[in-house]
């Protein structure tokens, strides 16, 4: 299963209203519980062993292509239709820089290109580089540093022109 697939189970799930769901494929067993009150997504993914415990198979990391940007819906404000939005490919923590004595990777008012580093989602202890997709400028950062996002969750808003 990839993390694609993943991600679109985390979606319906979210959506479906349920509170656990347990899906087990050939070696891979994936438990998604989301919490009653909030929108908290936990997913675990553990290999199910078949043969000895002395052979258990070692999950390699997997890399994550940032498919997050995509058009603004209409929203209640007119202007920030004009907009591109950032999403975030994946569940995590968001840092807006590389590490506590760095400065942070875009401002407001900066200018980023296409493939040009934006943020950090920290995910199962790996670190994921967030690149933009457009080239453009960055209008207003939508999540502060340090806090928890969801999938598909807006991160910048970018004037494309």
């Amino acid at each position: 299963m990839d993390l694609k697939e993943i991600q679109n189970l985390i979606k319906f799930v979210a959506k479906s209203g349920a509170s656990e769901v347990k899906l087990e494929m050939g070696d891979v067993k994936i438990t998604i519980r989301t919490g009653s009150g909030s929108d908290t997504t936990y997913v675990q993914q553990v290999p199910v062993v078949a043969q000895a415990p002395a052979q258990v198979p070692q999950s390699a990391p997997v890399a994550v292509a940032p498919e997050a940007v995509q058009e603004t819906p209409t929203s209640a404000d007119s202007d920030d239709s004009k907009y591109i939005t950032i999403k975030s490919p994946i569940i995590g923590t968001f840092y807006r820089k590389p590490s506590p004595d760095k400065p942070a990777f875009v401002e407001v008012g900066d200018s980023i290109n296409e493939g040009d580093v934006l943020c950090v989602i920290e995910a199962m202890k790996l670190f994921n580089e967030i690149e933009s997709e457009v080239t453009g400028k960055i209008v207003k950062v939508l999540i502060d540093d340090s806090s928890p996002v969801e999938f598909d969750q807006p991160l910048f808003l970018v004037d494309p022109s």
